[in-house]
């Protein structure tokens, strides 16, 4: 399976998965595609935008310095200096953005995301990465602490993200530290050391929220550290699968967003379209039902504040929480090569 789903993405990743309009490029995460979170784009132009996917932010990133070209990229929040620094990508004219003043400010704080030169980056979506596991075979008491990843009776029955950040604010929330902005040398160490320990469970590492459900439905694993819409895509096939938000140790939180790519092949106009089709208070519901998301817009999260999946999937746990936002590039490299070294078992 882990083979299958590795070949089935990496023929995904070569080309656009469908060619729709041809004047709209838009880079982005698997099942982002969902039409009715960009409705309004569509009801304008009669089509969706032309879609290429990736399933790593540093995947893509690596893709667009090398010369693909699309007119718009998703990334989350840590990765957007790492745009900014290579020269890539450009402000944003947020006048020709009427809900601009919608996103919640929290989602702007960082000199990374709006400084005097202007405003780099669009937030439009964050979830949660916690622990998604089978009720029927996993007890509640398991997964009562981040430490099932390194339980022995869970060897061969776990799956972790091939996503160095994601993977990285797990193993330092299970060695105690809940702020990766500033990391010791002895922090990272004993969070290196848990992984290698969690790697000896690992059945395979997802590559996206598809290969992840995939492989919990075939009963390959019971365990994974999960994004939202890994449990969404469960649920709507009827899978048991719970979500566990407030082990002991915490989880992670995570936020994403648009950026402008320099010298697009397509049509700026059309690239605001889309974003402002993104911000509709519509997009909100569509989000959640699609995918688990929260929205960045206040007036988007006011709507769906009453369902059933922001009260399980998105809401306060009391427990300790690793918020994914920048941190530096030169920690971001080092946690990178020395997960490349985990997985090849060194």
């Amino acid at each position: 399976m882990r083979l299958l789903t590795t070949t089935i993405l990496a023929t995904a990743l070569a080309a656009p998965v469908f060619a729709a309009d041809p004047e709209l490029t838009v880079f982005d995460w698997a099942g982002f595609e969902e039409p009715s979170i960009f409705q309004g784009y569509i009801d304008k132009h009669g089509d969706s935008p032309t879609y290429a996917f990736y399933g790593d932010d540093d995947e893509a990133f690596q893709k667009v310095a090398s010369g693909f070209k699309a007119d718009v990229v998703h990334p989350c929040s840590q990765m957007v200096s790492k745009y900014r620094d290579a020269g890539l990508i450009e402000p944003w004219d947020t006048s020709k953005i009427p809900n601009f003043d919608k996103i919640d400010p929290k989602f702007l704080e960082s000199e990374v995301f709006s400084d005097d030169e202007g405003v780099w980056y669009i937030p439009t979506d964050w979830g949660a990465t916690a622990i998604a596991y089978n009720p029927e075979t996993v007890t509640e008491e398991d997964v009562s602490t981040l430490q099932v990843f390194v339980d022995p009776k869970f060897q061969g029955r776990i799956s972790l993200p091939d996503s160095s950040d994601d993977v990285w604010a797990l193993a330092y929330l299970a060695t105690g530290v809940t702020d990766w902005t500033e990391i010791t040398d002895e922090q990272f160490a004993a969070a290196a050391d848990w992984l290698r320990q969690a790697h000896q469970n690992v059945a395979a590492y997802w590559a996206d929220p598809s290969e992840q459900a995939q492989l919990m439905a075939s009963g390959a694993v019971d365990i994974a550290w999960s994004w939202n819409d890994g449990v969404t895509y469960l649920r709507a096939d009827n899978y048991p699968v719970a979500f566990q938000r407030a082990p002991k140790e915490g989880s992670s939180t995570f936020f994403c967003g648009y950026v402008n790519l320099k010298d697009g092949p397509g049509s700026e106009e059309k690239a605001y379209d889309f974003i402002n089709a993104w911000l509709e208070p519509s997009a909100g519901k569509a989000l959640l039902d699609a995918i688990g998301y929260g929205h960045s817009s206040t007036e988007a999260m006011a709507t769906i504040k009453d369902e059933p999946a922001v009260a399980e999937g998105l809401s306060e746990t009391g427990a300790p929480i690793l918020a994914q936002t920048p941190n530096s590039p030169e920690q971001r490299e080092r946690q990178l090569a020395e997960f490349e070294k985990i997985k090849a078992g060194f």
